[in-house]
């Protein structure tokens, strides 16, 4: 059975958050990507593979060198989805700090 990799897997990873951030503000060849991390290429290309396989990261090809890019469409699928999650807890966080506020008043 052939699975597809799960965009929230892929982001679990700290390497691939990293990598992320790192194409957010432009593109980059895997050998630039490579270069800010201590690891093998090898396992930086398998991390590159998983993220455009989730289509988190397009290829763009260049003369001999592939170029790595956010896919922004796929980033805002994911905070889409997070949001309401986000507002939940802001809103418990808010209560909490009332509370705390309350009682240290007295």
């Amino acid at each position: 059975m052939n699975l597809r990799r799960d965009v929230f897997q892929a982001i679990a990873d700290p390497t691939r958050r990293a990598i992320l951030l790192l194409v957010a503000s432009q593109a980059m060849s895997a050998g630039a990507i490579a270069s800010n991390f201590d690891t093998a290429r090898p396992t930086v290309s398998k991390h590159l593979a998983i993220l455009t396989e989730c289509e988190l990261l397009s290829q763009e090809q260049n003369g001999r060198e592939i170029y790595y890019h956010i896919n922004a469409t796929k980033m805002r699928e994911v905070a889409d989805f997070i949001e309401p999650f986000r507002k939940m807890w802001d809103e418990r966080f808010n209560k909490i700090e009332a509370i705390m506020k309350k009682y240290k008043t007295k």
